[in-house]
């Protein structure tokens, strides 16, 4: 009779142990799957940035490019005007 009480004790603290492990999964199950919503939340986020400074920077290369070739002109403007000067003096 003794024994079988000190077993019958023994798998009531098992199921007590084993429904903590469950509730710890649970748990953890549950946290992976918030872990899971935020970090989706930020990846978004960061796709959005990234196209977002992509087009900027396609923006800020047309007007490199623009401011670029408005200077070229002028410097062959001002070439010319030292050319013509310089067949003046000559």
């Amino acid at each position: 009779m003794l024994a079988a009480r000190k077993c019958f004790c023994y798998v009531l603290y098992m199921h007590q142990i084993l429904i903590k492990i469950q509730e710890g999964i649970s748990s953890l199950r549950s946290e992976l799957g918030q872990f899971k919503l935020e970090n989706q939340v930020q990846h978004e986020r960061m796709e959005s940035l990234i196209r977002r400074q992509r087009r900027d920077a396609a923006g800020m290369l047309v007007m490199m490019r623009a401011t670029a070739s408005d200077f070229d002109e002028r410097a062959s403007e001002v070439e010319e005007r030292v050319a013509a000067l310089e067949g003046k003096i000559s």
